[in-house]
């Protein structure tokens, strides 16, 4: 069986959503790709490849490298790649289901249904769901609608009865001002909430990645910080950015500065006055970390398992005062397995929690520095200004 390199990186999507791997063209020998297939390709909701009999990857679709089943232009998956070999040597079309590992962190398991047929111009066509998957948004998606339901009632509802007091105090100038500010209030936190579903909504689509490119990681921290910049300046907590990492990522760039932005938006939100929150992106090997770190109040460590669920908050009373959505780590989490990466968190009550992305890295050195996932536990109560030092 052919021997695959683990240090590939992917290449960038063309104008269709689907992609030419230039560097394996030998002189034009490879086969050719018909236009109507591409066309076809771009709009079918599995992951597809076409890929040579020699099993160089041809064409990838957005889907396929978010499974991360396409490492440049070699398929990452052995079980795919012998039953290429298969249908290369005989010519016959063939379907098979398998349990994998999703490259390359390996944590999740995936039930792939895999379909291969030859094109007839020398090219193998590769067609792959993930049942897993499809079984789990169907899950989710009755789940959240029942979630959202009742979320929605609390804001609803107090609009309702805000509305009502307005009406009864008409003659007091004083107290339709101050209704009227907490229907302001509501309002904002309804408009915070439809559009966290809305974002999770397009998350779980069909095809998470219809706008990939390589993301300079350096950039989108700064773009992430600016976001919160103001509302850091308001509650007096400062950031503290490492150095530049020169690092990236295959995917999609609003997705993934969300992301960033709302872990560095939890962190001011839970960290006190006077106080700082670190942010810096490390590359270690084929994989890139951003580490988010404050000195704020902490999570407990009984509640630390359940904080990236849908509607899961540590202490909802004060969720409305930061007019928290429940929603903000759910999408981190989703952004995050969109990518074929993780995001991981450790806390201590009184000390602080840190935060770790860990996604794919496009290219670039690996940084042989001690990365956040190596780091003792222990160590991360470190004082937040010697963490990146």
């Amino acid at each position: 069986m052919r021997s695959y390199p683990s240090n590939m990186t992917r290449p960038p999507l063309g104008p269709t959503g689907l992609t030419r791997e230039l560097e394996i063209s030998r002189a034009g020998s490879s086969p050719v790709v018909p236009d109507e297939v591409v066309r076809v390709l771009s709009v079918l909701p599995s992951a597809s490849l076409v890929v040579s009999a020699d099993g160089l990857v041809l064409r990838a679709s957005a889907r396929s490298q978010a499974l991360g089943l396409v490492n440049r232009s070699l398929v990452t998956i052995p079980d795919i790649v012998r039953l290429i070999d298969r249908v290369a040597a005989d010519g016959q079309a063939r379907e098979q289901e398998m349990r994998v590992r999703r490259p390359p962190l390996g944590r999740e398991l995936l039930e792939l249904r895999v379909r291969i047929a030859p094109l007839g111009t020398g090219a193998i066509l590769v067609l792959i769901d993930d049942l897993a998957e499809e079984r789990r948004v169907d899950a989710v998606r009755r789940d959240f609608v029942a979630n959202v339901s009742h979320e929605l009632k609390t804001p609803v509802g107090a609009l309702s009865l805000l509305a009502e007091a307005v009406l009864a105090a008409s003659d007091d100038a004083d107290q339709v001002r101050h209704f009227a500010e907490r229907m302001q209030l509501e309002a904002s936190r309804l408009s915070h909430l439809v559009q966290d579903v809305i974002d999770l909504s397009r998350l779980q689509g069909d095809d998470p990645l219809t706008h990939a490119e390589v993301v300079d990681i350096d950039d989108l921290v700064q773009r992430s910080i600016d976001e919160v910049r103001t509302v850091a300046a308001a509650n007096n907590v400062d950031f503290i950015d490492g150095k530049p990492s020169g690092s990236a990522v295959y995917g999609d760039r609003s997705q993934l500065q969300t992301a960033v932005r709302n872990l560095l938006a939890n962190a001011v939100a839970y960290s006190p006055g006077g106080t700082k929150v670190a942010i810096e992106a490390r590359v270690v090997g084929s994989i890139v970390e951003i580490m988010v770190k404050d000195q704020g109040i902490g999570i407990p460590s009984n509640d630390l398992d359940r904080i990236f669920e849908r509607f899961y908050r540590v202490d909802p009373a004060r969720s409305r005062v930061t007019g928290g959505t429940g929603l903000g780590l759910a999408i981190v989490k989703h952004v995050c397995q969109n990518h074929g990466g993780e995001c991981t968190a450790w806390s201590e009550v009184g000390v602080g929690s840190t935060f770790v992305l860990r996604l794919p890295a496009y290219g670039g050195a690996a940084d042989t520095t001690p990365q956040a996932h190596e780091i003792p536990l222990e160590q991360l109560s470190t004082p937040i200004e010697e963490v990146f030092a």
